[in-house]
């Protein structure tokens, strides 16, 4: 495996086979695995899998976590190894932003609501970083998770529309044996927070089980559900169309249930379809 941490690295690297590409901002754990056998699969016996690590500070609105989010150098490194990658690209924040910085890529219809509402310019962050990714690494294609379902549209929305030539390539949300999808940031949780967070998997298997059409009373399934662990904090939990992520009023199979809750100062995020 090649570690580059220079844009002038990766350009010079030979691209005549097939590149697939796994973003993240590092702390790997077994989801990003996933993540890493699907580009495999996807790249081929003579392709070449490029997995970057770049903890993006666009992305984190001020008074975040971007300080404190786990940076683990070496962990990644054998991850990336064990998990069989070509490439592993860690630049720095100098390296991918100039300090004089003008321009931004920025998606201004699907990033308004769930996400986009909580956390103002967090798209913008991922957009631009992204653009920056897939100009530097060049891929075929790109892997990215379901668990952050609006990232994901929002990242196909600007391939489409930007003409960029990156088939995206969506995989599953994967889950802790209790259900509670995998996050770098599930290491902030306490004991009594992690027991308790399990609650938000309770909720979307109630809601997707339940026979209701009524988009408002999914809601307050989920939410009768959440409020049962003293410890969460409901920031949203809403039904949108799975194409356009606006509310809808009446479930159907284009439709999402999507969540975001506190417990103590970590914010986690789930969703699951329905219909």
């Amino acid at each position: 495996m090649k570690i580059l941490t220079t844009i002038a690295e990766v350009q010079a690297e030979p691209r005549e086979n097939r590149r697939v590409v796994v973003p993240t901002m590092g702390a790997l754990h077994k989801a990003h695995g996933e993540l890493i056998r699907v580009a495999r699969e996807h790249a081929g016996r003579d392709g070449k899998v490029a997995v970057s690590i770049f903890v993006n500070p666009l992305q984190f609105e001020a008074g975040s976590d971007y300080e404190r989010y786990p940076r683990r150098d070496e962990a990644d490194d054998e991850f990336c190894r064990n998990a069989g990658v070509d490439l592993l690209f860690r630049p720095s924040v100098a390296e991918m932003y100039a300090d004089d910085r003008s321009v931004f890529v920025e998606e201004s219809s699907l990033s308004k609501t769930l996400e986009g509402k909580s956390r103002p310019g967090h798209f913008r962050g991922v957009c631009t970083v992204v653009a920056k990714l897939f100009n530097v690494l060049g891929p075929d294609a790109a892997v990215f998770g379901e668990k952050d379902f609006q990232q994901l549209a929002i990242v196909r929305r600007m391939v489409r529309d930007l003409n960029f030539e990156v088939e995206i390539i969506s995989v599953p949300t994967v889950r802790e044996d209790d259900g509670l999808a995998c996050s770098s940031r599930n290491q902030y949780l306490s004991d009594d927070e992690r027991r308790q967070a399990t609650v938000l998997h309770k909720a979307l298997r109630n809601a997707e089980s339940a026979d209701k059409k009524s988009a408002g009373d999914i809601v307050a399934l989920a939410r009768n559900v959440i409020n049962e662990a003293p410890l969460a904090r409901i920031d949203y939990v809403e039904v949108v169309d799975v194409e356009t992520l606006q509310p809808v009023e009446t479930v159907a199979a284009n439709s999402l249930l999507a969540l975001a809750v506190f417990f103590g100062k970590t914010r986690l995020i789930d969703n699951i379809r329905l219909g």
